[in-house]
């Protein structure tokens, strides 16, 4: 009776041990895979002296595990803004969708750390400069454009705090070119898009922001090629 007993009580404290840590269901692991993305896309804000709280280390990251899950999955960080496949930027802060799915199943596997030897070489970081906005043309709601462009970004000049804006060129014979869409628009963290490349557009373009009145964005321009 006393051997049923302990035996009884012995199931309870492991089956207490247990509960109290996560069931890991993933081979994917923080020190493999999500400090890399960690530190490629979030360690520029997140990190000791930033402008927001640290994640470069699991003991720091763990905490935010299904936090992190939810803003990635919304797309509201990183705070890139431009919606991925409307217009093709240089330095697109935005995660990939399969970093978004691997962070995904991280979390959804109990988020475990891994061998921290197989951690990467922790990022050297330097202060982000401020953001200088080149001057350009000013595209408020609706503009025809005058003369040929060359257009090698676009930046946003007033967009409202989580607003959503798309910013379109229809060409004289019809065609759409897809400028920019922001989704979701951080006003802390802005951004001037550069394109990967140059596009040209003929006078009597129009490009268009809507919805109308919620944005005023500038054409950043080179010398249309003749």
């Amino acid at each position: 009776m006393r051997r049923a007993a302990a035996i009884l009580a012995c199931g309870i404290w492991c089956e207490g041990v247990t509960s109290g840590h996560d069931v890991i269901t993933t081979p994917i692991t923080f020190a493999r895979e999500i400090s890399r993305v960690v530190y490629a896309r979030c360690a520029q804000c997140h990190r000791p002296g930033g402008i927001a709280f640290s994640l470069l280390t699991y003991a720091e990251a763990r905490p935010w595990a299904v936090a992190i899950k939810e803003e990635v999955l919304e797309r509201r960080m990183p705070p890139w803004g431009a919606v991925k496949g409307f217009g093709e930027f240089q330095d697109d802060g935005g995660l990939t969708q399969e970093q978004i799915e691997l962070i995904g199943d991280w979390v959804e596997g109990g988020a475990p750390e891994g061998d921290p030897a197989l951690l990467p070489k922790a990022p050297s970081l330097a202060r982000a400069a401020p953001v200088a906005v080149p001057a350009g043309i000013p595209v408020d709601g609706e503009l025809s454009l005058k003369s040929d462009i060359k257009l090698t970004a676009i930046a946003p000049r007033r967009v409202a705090d989580g607003g959503s804006v798309m910013v379109t060129a229809t060409r004289p014979d019809g065609s759409v070119e897809p400028l920019l869409w922001l989704y979701r628009y951080k006003a802390q963290f802005p951004h001037v898009y550069w394109y990967r490349s140059s596009m040209r557009l003929p006078a009597a373009t129009r490009i268009e922001v809507s919805p109308a009145g919620a944005a005023t964005v500038a054409l950043i321009t080179t010398p249309a090629a003749r």
